[in-house]
This record gives C-alpha cells, sequence and structure tokens, in this order.
C-alpha cells in the first residue's frame, strides 16, 4: 500500500469517526424528545440514528483495518474488510427498518396526541439539516478516496435526511388533529430504510463475490494496450475490487519471445499506462507470451532483383535491395522486392536500412553479416529477430530460417 492510499484509508477513518458522534448526538435528541412528545416517528427516527452509529462504527472497523500490510496470510491485504464492514451497514440498515415498520403498524392502529409539538418540529429539523451535511461530506470524501464503504454511509445519511423529513410531516398532520399519520410516516420510513439496507447489501455482496467491474473499464483497457508499441495481442483480462481498490491481471502478446530486460520494460510501460486511466488500481499482474501468428514476414538483403532468381547479398546496410517475403503456416503465400534506401548514404546505412524494416512490419531479418550495434537496436527495439542467412537460393535461405526463429 502506498503512502497515498495510506492517507486516503486515514482520512476515511477520521470521517466515520465524526460520523458516529453526529448520529450518537441525532439518536439521543429525537430518542429523548420522542419518549417526552409520544412521537412514534420520532422515536422510529431515533432507533434509524442509532443503527447509523453503530453502521459508522462498522465503517470505522473497517477502515481501520484495512490499513494493515498486506502479510503472507493475506497477501492481496485486508481491503475486503472494508466492503464486508459496508455488508454489515446494510444488514444493521435493514434490520432496523423492519422493527421501525413492525412499532409503526401499532401505532396507526393505536394512535396517541404528540406534546411538546413545536420542540418536536425543531428536533426534526435539526435532524434533516445535520444528515444532509453528512450526506455531502461522507458522499464527497469517500468519492475522493474511492471507499464504498464511506460512500454507502453517506447515501444511508440522505436516506436519514428524507425520513426526518417524513417525521416533520407526520408531526405537524398530527399537531392539527391528524393523530394516526404518526404511525405512516414511520411505516414509509421503514420502507425508505429497508430499500436503501437491501440495495447497499447488494453492490457489497457483489464485491466480495468478486463481480466483474464495469465492462467500460475493460473497454478502456484494451483501447489503451492497442497504443502501446510491441503489444501485438491482448486477452484474459480480469478486474476485481477489493475495498476500495482495484486489482487486474492480463496476458500480452508480442511478436516474439522477448528477453527478460524487454519483457520487464514492456510490462512496466502497460503498469503505469493503466494506472494513469484507472487511478484506484492497486496491482497489476501482467503475464506475456509470443503471439501465435499464421503470417510472418522475412527481409533478405538481395544484390540484384530478378524476382525470385535474385542473388543474395552478404551485406546488410549496403544491400541495393531487400526481399519482403510473407509465409502463411511456414508456406510462402507473396513476395515483393524493395530497393534499400539507406544504400546510398555515407553514414548510418544500416540503421536507415533498419528502419526501413520496421516500417514493413518485418518479423524477422536473415543476414549473412553483423548488422552493427546501431542497426541491431533499432532492429531489437522494434522486435525484429535476426537470424544468419545458411544456404544457396531463397527457398532453402527461408526453410533454414523457418527452423532457427523462436
Amino acid at each position: 500500500m502506498d503512502s497515498e492510499a495510506q492517507a486516503n484509508l486515514k482520512k476515511g477513518e477520521k470521517i466515520a469517526k465524526y460520523s458516529s458522534l453526529v448520529n450518537m448526538f441525532l439518536a439521543l435528541l429525537k430518542g429523548m424528545v420522542g419518549v417526552l412528545s409520544g412521537s412514534i416517528a420520532l422515536i422510529a427516527d431515533a432507533v434509524n440514528s442509532f443503527s447509523d452509529i453503530f453502521a459508522s462504527i462498522a465503517v470505522y472497523i473497517g477502515l481501520r483495518l484495512s490499513q494493515r500490510k498486506p502479510d503472507e496470510k493475506f497477501p492481496y491485504g485486508y481491503y475486503k474488510l472494508e466492503t464486508f464492514s459496508s455488508l454489515v451497514v446494510s444488514l444493521i440498515i435493514i434490520f432496523s427498518g423492519v422493527e421501525i415498520a413492525i412499532e409503526s403498524f401499532h401505532s396507526y392502529l393505536n394512535p396517541e396526541p404528540i406534546g411538546i409539538p413545536l420542540i418536536s418540529l425543531s428536533v426534526a429539523v435539526i435532524s434533516v439539516i445535520m444528515n444532509l451535511v453528512l450526506f455531502r461530506y461522507q458522499g464527497r470524501v469517500g468519492k475522493e478516496i474511492r471507499s464504498q464503504a464511506l460512500v454507502n454511509d453517506g447515501k444511508h445519511s440522505l436516506v436519514d435526511a428524507l425520513s426526518s423529513c417524513i417525521v416533520f410531516i407526520g408531526i405537524f398532520l398530527a399537531y392539527i388533529g391528524h393523530t394516526s399519520i404518526q404511525g405512516v410516516a414511520g411505516f414509509i420510513i421503514a420502507i425508505l430504510i429497508i430499500y436503501m439496507g437491501l440495495k447497499l447489501g447488494k453492490d457489497a455482496l457483489l464485491v466480495l463475490l468478486d463481480v466483474g467491474p464495469d465492462p467500460q473499464q475493460i473497454q478502456t483497457i484494451q483501447s489503451l494496450l492497442k497504443t502501446i508499441p510491441g503489444v501485438e495481442g491482448f486477452h484474459d483480462i480480469k478486474i476485481r475490487r477489493s475495498g476500495p481498490f482495484v486489482f487486474a491481471e492480463l496476458h500480452l502478446e508480442t511478436k516474439k519471445e522477448l528477453p527478460v530486460e524487454k519483457a520487464y520494460e514492456l510490462s512496466e510501460k502497460v503498469k503505469m499506462k493503466v494506472k494513469d486511466v484507472i487511478t484506484e488500481l492497486d496491482t497489476l499482474t501482467v503475464q506475456i507470451e509470443p503471439a501465435k501468428k499464421d503470417k510472418m514476414r522475412f527481409a533478405i538483403p538481395l544484390e540484384s532483383n530478378k524476382g525470385w532468381d535474385s542473388s543474395i547479398s552478404k551485406h546488410f546496410g549496403k544491400a541495393p535491395y531487400f526481399l519482403i517475403a510473407e509465409l502463411k503456416k511456414g508456406k510462402l503465400e507473396n513476395y515483393k522486392i524493395e530497393v534499400n534506401p539507406g544504400k546510398d548514404l555515407e553514414k548510418k546505412r544500416g540503421i536507415k536500412a533498419a528502419e526501413f524494416l520496421a516500417k514493413e512490419a518485418v518479423d524477422v531479418l536473415i543476414s549473412g553479416e553483423d548488422v552493427g550495434e546501431g542497426p541491431s537496436y533499432v532492429l531489437m527495439e522494434e522486435l525484429i529477430q535476426i537470424v544468419d542467412l545458411e544456404g544457396e537460393d531463397l527457398d532453402e535461405i527461408l526453410d533454414n530460417a523457418l527452423s532457427m526463429v523462436r
């Protein structure tokens, strides 16, 4: 876990702590006034706030434990504890919703007048304001640090604000004589609470079961990989979320089997570019393998341009021509002879020739001499393999080259 991730989790932990204190205050205030006034809607809202306390504590514990470093037993870290705490939050929400529904039904059947109505109305207004502040703050910070549990807790605060609005309406109608409305208000609050609990529980459960993320993320990675030089193909892209972070793995296909150093460089380049577009990425595992190609393009230096009867050149940079032969499944499909653009240069003939072969998308160069350090570097960067020229004619040379290609 890097320092930024650690700081994010600590920030979320701090917000969860403040949320617990605010909900404790609201629960005590609404519970006390609800009992004194006899308002079942206010008591129901107090029970809801008490459930919020446990919910915020669960989020706090989850974010606290998520900061533990990966170890031998949990090599991917403890991030899923944050998601598990989100599931606990949803279960608490559902349970409190059922309890409120039962009490509200009894209140509807046996309505009672409201005492201290103005104080009860004031408490409902205070609850609306404080929950809206919590909703905005938790949601903003939760998205900023990519904490689903904190975002969920923020959504719950929004439901609390809505339920307090319903409490206000219920108390006001009871105050003007419609006492049975108290039970109806409490029941509506219960339905809202249960619905939100089921929705949040579903989201948390899907993450714990490693459900695939938004397909858009896969498409983003696929589009990105197509732009990276050296990547011939890719498959088995998998992404899973663990708490606020994402773990991914993919298989890259290259022109041929790469040296360890080149494979490492390509892997790091891919990781860096994917991290730029998926900022919550924690770990990306890249497996590199040679692409299985039906077609391969071979280049052979030539002294003359006489079609398939052309004479072979033992030189590379000074060769007048190059034969570009395309073989499909080991059999010649077509060929062409091109002028070497570097043959008449005073300097860097080999580099110019190597760059030309790269533009021609050549996979293998068959050369009768050491092409030199500069051209070798260009060919290596373009993943063009070099094999020795062996044979008397083009058919024999290509057959021998195929047996040497990795």
